[in-house]
């Protein structure tokens, strides 16, 4: 996914990347805090973190998918970036996909 993005002209890293593939939740969200970056993410938790947070929270793009391969999710995911940046840049926060 971030390769995805990157390749999408937008700033993208992978927690792998970030030396964070053991990184619990918070340890994620307060880099992202810390950073001003965008979650995507499938895990339900950083939603829940968003609504007890402050206005200062990263915006939180929660893909709302069950399993299915890397091809798939591109396919699926890159249709709607525009949408996706668009809604980021107007302010939402919390920007559910199913």
């Amino acid at each position: 996914m971030a390769r995805s993005l990157a390749s999408h002209g937008h700033q993208a890293e992978h927690v792998i990347d970030l030396g964070m593939a053991d990184a619990d939740d918070t340890a994620i969200w307060d880099y992202a805090l810390m950073h001003q970056a965008i979650l995507v993410t499938k895990d339900e938790d950083f939603p829940h973190r968003l609504s007890q947070s402050p206005p200062k929270a990263p915006a939180v793009v929660w893909l709302r998918v069950g399993n299915t391969s890397r091809r798939a999710l591109l396919e699926w995911f890159e249709p709607l970036l525009p949408r996706i940046v668009q809604l980021v840049e107007q302010g939402d926060k919390l920007i559910e996909i199913r």
